[in-house]
């Protein structure tokens, strides 16, 4: 008697493919159109004479149907997200290298030795110092989140937390929540953020950033459910290791860390010395350079700031010269540690973006190797180690992009967005601004972009919000939840895909695992949506 085969759950790479697959079947089912810009003329205010303006229309185009192009897509992909793709080598490079010092490991080790004695103390040990250490991680990511708009550079840390994650008793998953999740629930619930509020705001004709009272107490609700969730899942996991979906894939992590120990000793090295001396001439020149065009923007704030970098440089010298005291380990966790520092001040007050950011994490590998005293052809091999280690997931972010390639080249994409759009005005003020979430909700699964998405939907929905009698502050607010809440489940997310592939969790565990989090998240979105239709709030 032949046994039945048991079921697999399709990896991730079929999954994607066979969205494609049915994305390129409705290319020839679905009609076409696209939103086209049109000139408007309305009559000036107060006067005779007559104002030209603009509105965006939808119009039907012919469809394009895909077929042959479904086998392009992974080329298409890659070049539609190259630079996500190139940062995600990199970091894999860099963190190699990083990787090899055990440098985070002896960070780790001396982090675990501080909470224990912390164990000691009755009230800390009762609250639990682990959990005090999960709830500031998450409030310090999703703030990030918040106020500018965190995403792509979730990427870097999470190879950082869930090795913490795994030596705390946890698991992959409670690593990805502790960053990734929580600023991406930050960008959802956002203050600040310029990618969301900021854009949909001007296209809405409001104010930049107002109404911020309440979307503040709005971010305050969506992280007190965010890490009662994640503190609640932590404790099962801690309890019971095997609890977790991940315990048997966790090995790969469990493993390192055991076959690192727990003693590594110190040592100290001329190579170190001079990876400082380089590093600190070019932190020198770089605040020479840009100090004193420092200006950091915090939503509608500039701060001139050209002390901060000349103090950021002290501090570098000063803690380097500490650590290089110390062991070539604490030096490589201070480049670390300053690579952090100085990725945020120049996200704030440069705006920098994943090009800079990964010129950043390259000299942290670079400056790295030379600590350990490696040669330069050791560097460049030890560099490749680490991108080809992280390139699966690399191709998943080119594959996943696919999607929405083909969505845009068959022409359907801007027809199904007018489709859902259609007919809200007869469900009522909260019921047409429920439509309007959801459609966002929905529109978010196809196109992830934050500024693309507002772009297409804000010229059409605010002028609607009028017509129902809904503030256009309460449809900025739906497209905000909209477009954050469903990012941390969507394939077409090249930010999920990417830091999937680097904590080594399969999309089919992750949607099973992160689903009734989204739906709570999603329903407690449009509970926080009904008091922006009945009570007075300061700029709705």
């Amino acid at each position: 008697m032949e046994k039945k085969k048991k079921m697999e759950f399709p990896n991730t790479y079929v999954i994607i493919f066979f969205i494609i697959l049915i994305c390129a079947a409705a290319t020839w089912i679905v009609p076409g159109g696209e939103y086209v810009e049109a000139e408007t003329v309305a009559a000036a205010s107060g006067s005779a004479g007559q104002q030209a303006g603009s509105a965006i229309e939808f119009e039907h185009v012919q469809a394009q149907g895909q077929w042959w192009q479904v086998f392009s897509t992974f080329y298409n992909g890659f070049v539609k997200q190259a630079g996500i793709i190139v940062f995600i080598l990199v970091i894999g490079a860099a963190f190699w290298i990083v990787n090899k010092s055990r440098a985070i490991d002896a960070g780790i080790f001396s982090f675990l030795k501080v909470v224990t004695k912390l164990e000691n103390s009755r009230l800390l040990s009762w609250i639990g110092v682990e959990n005090i250490v999960i709830v500031l991680v998450m409030l310090l990511f999703s703030l990030f989140g918040a106020v500018f708009g965190m995403s792509e550079e979730t990427i870097a840390f999470v190879i950082i937390v869930i090795p913490l994650a795994i030596s705390m008793g946890y698991d992959s998953i409670v690593g990805v929540c502790m960053v990734y999740v929580a600023a991406h629930v930050g960008f959802a619930g956002a203050i600040l953020n310029p990618f969301t509020i900021g854009i949909a705001q001007d296209l809405a004709q409001l104010p930049l950033f107002s109404g911020i009272e309440y979307r503040l107490f709005c971010w305050v609700v969506l992280n007190v459910i965010l890490i009662a969730f994640v503190l609640l899942y932590a404790r099962k996991v801690k309890r019971n290791p095997t609890s977790s979906p991940m315990y048997e894939l966790d090995a790969h992590w469990r493993n390192h860390i055991a076959e690192q120990g727990g003693n590594i000793s110190d040592y100290r090295n001329g190579a170190s010395w001079f990876s400082f001396a380089i590093a600190a001439v070019a932190v020198v020149i770089f605040t020479i350079a840009y100090s004193a065009d420092t200006v950091l923007s915090i939503g509608t704030g500039k701060y001139h700031t050209p002390w901060l970098l000349p103090v950021v440089a002290l501090l570098f010298i000063v803690s380097s010269v500490g650590a290089l005291r110390k062991s070539v380990h604490f030096y490589i966790l201070t480049l670390l540690g300053f690579t952090i520092i100085y990725l945020i001040v120049g996200v704030l007050g440069y705006q920098w973006y994943i090009g800079e950011i990964s010129a950043l994490f390259l000299a942290l590998g670079i400056f790295s190797g030379i600590a350990m005293d490696l040669s330069a052809n050791k560097i460049v091999n030890e560099l490749m180690a680490g991108a080809k280690d992280i390139l699966s997931a690399a191709l998943i972010v080119g594959l996943a992009a696919g999607i929405v390639y083909i969505l845009e080249e068959g022409r359907i994409i801007d027809t199904i967005l007018h489709a859902m759009a259609s007919g809200l005005g007869e469900a009522g003020e909260v019921g047409s601004l429920g439509l309007m979430y959801g459609i966002q909700t929905v529109i978010n699964l196809v196109i992830p972009s934050a500024s693309a998405k507002a772009a297409i939907t804000m010229p059409i929905m605010a002028p609607f919000s009028d017509i129902i009698g809904v503030s256009r502050q309460a449809t900025v607010l739906a497209f905000q939840f909209g477009d954050g809440f469903t990012n941390m489940i969507t394939p077409t997310s090249g930010v999920l895909i990417a830091v999937l592939g680097i904590a080594r969790i399969p999309y089919g565990k992750w949607f099973k695992w992160i689903l009734p989090l989204i739906l709570i998240l999603v329903l407690v979105g449009f509970l926080l949506l009904i008091p922006t239709v009945f009570l007075p709030l300061s700029g709705f």
